[in-house]
């Protein structure tokens, strides 16, 4: 259970790394995660909002204008359903998204908004088996596209998406080509290190409320969402599922208790003739005690050993499974047997205290 909590937590650990601490995603209409108040209508943003975010230029490392859709993608081997982006060279940027080979757009490419893009790894596998795919022209639901780069792989996001599944192409080719309108989606703001993200929120919730005229005790009809809020979440969601799966193995550990006593019990009970026996020729009660508890502690140990075993195997099937890393702390496995040791001691003692306490005449009796 620890181990598979702890690889859970180090992909969690991963994904929040992956979508950047300094990272805001201005998007319009209301947020609505978490059951929040239904979606009000809102307008599109501008190329005109974005100019006034780039206006905080000194705090800011990148603004991107995204537009985005579900879009069927073509190529002369076989076609998948990807996420086409429309955006400029800002995006890989706020992204940290490097290219695996290839290039980014040309200045003319963006003001032109020329039938170009760039593809994730999934694309590119799907599309083109892995192969060769620079140069070669893929159809973006009616647009034929000439492919300039591929990303590099980046894998699950931390909203639990292929990443990897996506085209990026200018983002006036997608208005013009695929949206067939001028409308900018949302933007991605990357604030420079050691600039407060809660800060840089306020002061754009700010701006964009002036320019969208939302008057005072209205809502708003936009969001920002902070990663760092995202990450704090997702990192609590991890505690308590970690929290969750050692409460499940303590009962675990509480139910394995009882059986050890409930073993050793019976074990007395077949033995009281010879344990009376031993006290009649002079064997002392302490030694009757050191000896049901030795039992009941080899059998806990031998049990936890086993159960180590047992539970790395299983980790490691999980991991396949679920697709986290298996992470086995030698700590923990040495924290597992004096755990199974504790219980040998712990619920062997009754059994143990009863062996050592029975009288020598009647256990021979029982016989």
């Amino acid at each position: 259970m620890v181990t598979i909590g702890r690889g859970s937590r180090a992909q969690v650990d991963a994904q929040i790394s992956q979508l950047g601490m300094q990272l805001l995603t201005l998007r319009v209409g209301q947020d609505t995660r978490g059951g929040k108040g239904a979606q009000i209508e809102a307008k599109p943003m501008t190329y005109a909002d974005v100019e006034a975010v780039r206006g905080f230029q000194s705090e800011l490392q990148a603004v991107a204008p995204i537009a985005s859709a579900s879009v069927r993608v073509v190529s002369r081997q076989a076609n998948w359903v990807a996420a086409v982006t429309g955006a400029d060279n800002e995006f890989f940027a706020a992204r940290r998204w490097e290219l695996a080979s290839g290039r980014i757009f040309s200045g003319q490419e963006i003001q032109a908004g020329r039938s170009v893009c760039i593809i994730g790894a999934t694309v590119h596998d799907r599309l083109f088996g892995g192969g060769a795919a620079l140069g070669e022209t893929i159809r973006v639901k009616s647009v034929p596209c000439e492919v300039i780069g591929v990303l590099r792989l980046r894998g699950q996001s931390g909203l639990s998406q292929d990443d990897d599944n996506t085209v990026v192409m200018p983002l006036a080719s997608y208005q013009r080509r695929i949206l067939g309108a001028r409308d900018v989606q949302a933007m991605l703001i990357l604030v420079r290190e050691g600039i407060d993200t809660s800060h840089m929120k306020s002061r754009v919730e700010e701006l964009m409320r002036e320019r969208r005229r939302v008057a005072d005790g209205q809502d708003d009809n936009f969001h920002v969402l902070e990663m760092r809020q995202l990450a704090e979440t997702m990192a609590g969601t991890s505690r308590t599922m970690t929290a969750l799966l050692s409460a499940i193995a303590a009962i675990s550990l509480l139910v394995g208790g009882i059986g050890i006593m409930n073993i050793m019990l019976a074990s007395v009970a077949d033995r009281t003739a010879e344990i009376g026996i031993r006290l009649a020729i002079g064997a002392l009660p302490r030694q009757i005690l050191a000896e049901v508890l030795a039992e009941a502690v080899l059998l806990a140990v031998a049990g936890g050993l086993a159960g180590i075993l047992a539970g790395v195997g299983l980790a490691a099937a999980a991991r396949g499974y679920l697709q986290i890393p298996l992470i086995v702390d030698p700590a923990i496995v040495l924290l597992a047997v004096a755990v199974s040791t504790a219980i040998g001691i712990v619920f062997g003692y009754v059994p143990a205290a009863k062996a050592a306490k029975l009288d020598p005449v009647e256990a021979i009796n029982r016989e």
